[in-house]
């Protein structure tokens, strides 16, 4: 069985980091359409997307930005994590096939308040970046270790 850990408030230290890897399928961009209802053809319709300045099909940006919290969610700080804000830029599309890096760093903390912010980074499998910015949590005071939930297979029509 796999597990899921947090790194609590105060286990955590400025210049912290962590990060995680996931690549675009066909399938992320049908279920993430189909759960935010952006069905924009320029992320779902190959024909349309060729006739756009990227030439093909490209992923929702915040496909992206929802790697960054399955980061800090899951990671660093890990489970009970809240997210309160983000900012951030995205520099380059992401397209079918792309392998990305999502890193997360604690630049500062709140012992008031057990806030973190945390610089954000995308990056493609060339090292490019995809998207930066920060973001705003505020991490989990308790330890936890939880068995990671297995997720139903979902199958895509």
């Amino acid at each position: 069985m796999e597990y899921i850990e947090n790194i609590t408030f105060d286990e955590l230290n400025i210049g912290d980091k962590a990060s995680s890897e996931r690549t675009l399928t066909e399938k992320d961009l049908v279920l993430f359409a189909a759960v935010s209802g952006d069905v924009n053809p320029v992320h779902l319709d190959a024909d349309y997307a060729a006739k756009t300045p990227f030439k093909q099909q490209i992923a929702h940006g915040i496909w992206s930005a929802s790697l960054i919290s399955a980061t800090l969610a899951t990671v660093m700080p890990g489970p009970g994590t809240i997210y309160l804000g983000q900012s951030l830029k995205f520099l380059r599309p992401v397209i079918l096939g792309d392998r990305l890096k999502i890193e997360v760093e604690v630049v500062s903390k709140n012992d008031e308040k057990k806030g973190v912010q945390l610089n954000c980074l995308v990056t493609n499998q060339n090292e490019k970046p995809v998207v930066v910015g920060t973001a705003d949590v505020l991490a989990p005071t308790e330890k936890v270790k939880i068995p990671r939930p297995v997720l139903p297979e979902i199958t895509v029509a």
